[in-house]
């Protein structure tokens, strides 16, 4: 690829030779720690702009790392699971979409998982909240890499929403009013009985998904609704975590992750962005990304950089000294962008799939959509009649960094962008099942048929990638 391969590559070597000498230095891997939130959407905590009060994630954002460019790897809840915790696109292991109580199935037996990459490192592991990957004994976090399980193993709006501990039902259906609290006594617990070996706490939040509860010491304190409340005691659940590590000696060796599974849903705020959950615009996929570690990653930075949740797989792996799995990963090492080592790292076209669909990708500052559905995911009636994947007849071209709200059509005036775009998305889609490849040739097929020809003049712009 000439000069923006040998770019790649250099950064693809540096950041393979360096690691921050803090990192090198402890007597230990590092604690993992990630909080993941359901729905939560990209303007909805108070370092990101929100009117929500949320001091402890935004005293976290000020000891570590504010990523503005931040991306799950779906807009719905299950594939953006199962990509974060192998570090894969989900459509690669057939799990394009929200996965129901009635599901047979899960999460391959073949995919490796965070938690089985460090419980082979010696690290202790622990799921606390909504698993979504598979309800089945044979599917749940105990046969994934998990030594414990306690939580809803699907969305607490699907019936019956058991609460479950390993393989034994606590309660059904599970009392929504006081969850986050009992989810974050779990959690304590087990990192205080964890403290003397490095510990995996992997603790996906039910809130602020529908439908809306808050425990009685959180109703009506935001001033946001009970949708505000939510988010406000997630808040709380995340300052005692960090209390927790510091009163446990815990806090300089531990990295702590915060994000969300896909953009808001009926309620919440996108921010600036465009589109909600189960879109393929940016407020659908592009998500709050926290990370706090003193000592290893400087206080106070906020980085425009581009990653997404399948970088935090191989990222925890080089922290921890964990082999990456037989698998090839799609996320990269982002350590040097949390560091501060670095100001960008090398990695593939983005995509933006829709179930079995890629319907966008992105490259550098550029958002290529190519396909649509004709009516919303999510539509009050009957949300799946007559809806269709179509591909666009012009497709639609976004710098997202200057344009979030992806308002601003730039595809007639930058052919060569636009063509650098497809190319990416043409060769990486082929390294996908068989069904995905079809599904996108079919609607590139269609799309071709139906392009109209360019009719503005070339605007000059830099190139895609560094």
């Amino acid at each position: 690829m000439g000069v923006n391969g040998t770019r790649r590559a250099f950064l693809r070597s540096a950041a393979l030779g360096t690691m921050g000498l803090s990192v090198r230095a402890q007597s230990r891997p590092p604690n993992i720690i990630l909080i993941y939130a359901d729905d939560l959407g990209y303007g909805d905590l108070s370092c990101y702009g929100s009117n929500i009060s949320t001091p402890n994630l935004d005293r976290m954002a000020q000891d570590g790392t504010r990523f503005t460019h931040f991306y799950s790897a779906s807009s719905v809840c299950s594939p953006a699971r199962a990509a974060l915790l192998t570090g894969r696109y989900s459509n690669r292991f057939d799990i394009p979409r929200v996965m129901g109580p009635e599901d047979t199935t899960g999460l391959p037996g073949s995919e490796t998982t965070i938690a089985h990459m460090l419980k082979s490192a010696g690290y202790s592991t622990m799921c606390v909240g909504k698993w979504h990957l598979g309800a089945g004994p044979g599917f749940l976090p105990t046969r994934r890499g998990f030594d414990e399980y306690y939580g809803i193993p699907y969305s607490h709006d699907m019936w019956p929403r058991p609460l479950i501990h390993n393989g034994e039902v606590l309660e059904r259906p599970a009392r929504l009013d006081n969850l986050t609290q009992r989810y974050t006594q779990v959690a304590l617990e087990f990192i205080g009985r964890s403290r003397n070996s490095p510990f995996f706490l992997y603790m996906p939040h039910a809130a602020p998904h529908i439908p809306l509860a808050a425990s009685p010491g959180f109703v009506g304190k935001s001033m946001q609704g009970v949708y505000g409340d939510m988010v406000q005691e997630m808040d709380w659940s995340v300052g005692r975590i960090l209390e927790t590590l510091k009163e446990n000696g815990l806090d300089s060796n531990t990295l702590v992750m915060f994000s969300s599974d896909n953009g808001p849903w009926y309620q919440g705020s996108p921010g600036r962005l465009r589109g909600r959950k189960g879109d393929s615009y940016e407020g659908g996929f592009r998500v709050p990304f926290i990370a706090r570690f003193p000592g290893s990653i400087p206080p106070g930075q906020v980085t425009q950089s581009m990653a997404t949740t399948m970088d935090i797989l191989p990222t925890v792996a080089r922290l921890s000294g964990a082999a990456l799995p037989q698998n090839p990963v799609d996320g990269v090492d982002i350590w040097p962008l949390l560091a501060s080592e670095q100001g960008e790292v090398s990695r593939e076209v983005f995509l933006y799939f829709n179930d079995v669909y890629l319907q966008a990708a992105r490259l550098g500052p550029w958002k290529l959509h190519t396909a649509r559905y004709n009516v919303p995911m999510f539509t009050p009636v009957e949300p799946q009649r007559g809806r269709r994947n179509l591909p666009l007849p012009r497709p639609e071209l976004y710098n997202v960094v200057s344009d979030p709200g992806e308002a601003y059509d730039r595809a007639e005036r930058n052919p060569a962008v636009m063509a650098e775009i497809q190319a990416a998305m043409d060769r990486v889609i082929r390294t996908f099942p068989a069904g995905i490849v079809h599904a996108y040739e079919e609607t590139m097929k269609r799309q071709v048929e139906d392009t109209p020809a360019d009719a503005l003049p070339v605007e000059k712009v830099p190139s895609l990638t560094p």
